[in-house]
């Protein structure tokens, strides 16, 4: 059997690629244009501030008594949307007591958010790929990262920071 491409077809998968392309775009604009909507409305004290890295982007702002960051790696569904913050530096008092709190605490109430050792801090993350992602995701993600951080950030200290 023989095949004939038309130059309608042609012309029809072309219009489908120009389409999906322009819906990658409009897809990509709305996730930055979501991430500083999200921190706008819990940067009370303005200090948000934005670095453009190799096709992604690194914001930084401050909620209560915590900086979070919120890291988009790119723009394609095989990239993420990270946000995190630091609640704790290390080493800190009674280490194994801290790591069954941080435990209990990753069971009961982060929900999607945990807690994580990065570098010399605890921190409070959340971390997707944006298949599928929504704008609500995109918002309760980062939301949840900056309360539970905020929250949590002075007890810890108290009971497990360094003297």
């Amino acid at each position: 059997m023989t095949t004939t491409t038309t130059a309608a077809s042609q012309q029809d998968r072309s219009d489908d690629e120009a389409a999906s392309q322009q819906s990658d775009n409009t897809t990509a604009s709305t996730i930055v244009d979501v991430i500083e909507t999200v921190i706008d409305s819990l940067d009370s004290d303005n200090t948000a501030m934005v670095s453009d890295t190799d096709g992604g982007y690194i914001w930084k702002f401050k909620y209560g008594t915590v900086e979070v960051f919120v890291q988009l790696t790119g723009l394609s569904d095989d990239d993420t949307i990270s946000a995190w913050a630091a609640v704790l530096k290390l080493p800190a008092k009674d280490e194994a007591k801290l790591t069954r709190k941080l435990l209990e605490l990753n069971w009961s109430g982060t929900l999607e958010a945990r807690f994580a050792i990065l570098g010399s801090e605890v921190v409070v993350l959340s971390t997707r790929s944006l298949a599928d992602l929504s704008p609500g995701e995109i918002s309760r993600a980062i939301t949840l990262v900056a309360t539970i951080a905020d929250d949590q950030d002075e007890p810890l200290q108290a009971e497990f920071g360094a003297s």
